[in-house]
């Protein structure tokens, strides 16, 4: 069964792939491929107000265009101080043709001055799984921290290395694979959506 991974993002693909199951509950393998192993297909804008319609919006279209299962996602980064901003934003917080480093840096001075307590965040996930003949389904998870000072750590991609996570003195950039998809926002909801995936031949 091949299922795409409706993502242009090199490493979400290789952390989704990564905590999904490679077979379904009847014992059919599953083979996950990319964008790039469906003719470089692209994706619509990401024009929702939120992130469930957003991870809709790319699931369903790369379901309908290639007649494969589609799974995609959304993540979002709420920070309480700036009301729940960048959300879902994150990705073009600093702008349409920003860059994770520009994202970054726009957070650090936006929050500048306030120490850890008022610095509280958290990242939250919805993965869509959309069928070709229309059916979708949708699986939230989040994860409760604090933005730092800084970078810290070298794993991990976006907002990780300013991430600490909440009852760690870690950043997501600090975990290993292991322990980020163990309590990660995108780990909890990929664990839920990976419980379904059996339904997909019934």
């Amino acid at each position: 069964m091949k299922i795409l991974i409706a993502t242009g993002n090199e490493h979400k693909f290789k952390e989704i792939t990564h905590i999904l199951p490679r077979r379904t509950a009847t014992g059919e393998d599953i083979d996950y491929v990319s964008l790039k192993d469906v003719g470089g297909l692209k994706l619509p804008p990401e024009d929702g107000t939120t992130l469930q319609q957003n991870a809709q919006i790319k699931a369903v279209y790369a379901a309908n265009e290639t007649g494969l299962p589609a799974i995609s996602d959304d993540t979002g980064l709420e920070v309480e101080f700036l009301n729940g901003r960048p959300g879902v934003h994150t990705a073009r917080y600093a702008g349409e043709h920003a860059d994770t480093d520009d994202n970054n840096r726009k957070l650090l001075n936006e929050l500048e001055g306030l120490f850890l307590g008022k610095r509280a965040a958290r990242f939250r996930t919805v993965a869509c799984l959309a069928m070709p003949h229309g059916k979708t389904m949708s699986f939230e998870g989040t994860l409760n921290g604090f933005i730092g000072f800084g970078y810290r750590g070298e794993n991990g991609f976006g907002y990780d290395p300013l991430f600490i996570v909440e009852g760690s003195r870690k950043t997501l950039a600090e975990m290993t694979d292991e322990e980020k998809n163990a309590i990660s926002h995108r780990g909890k909801a990929f664990r839920q959506l990976a419980q379904h995936l059996a339904e997909l031949k019934k």
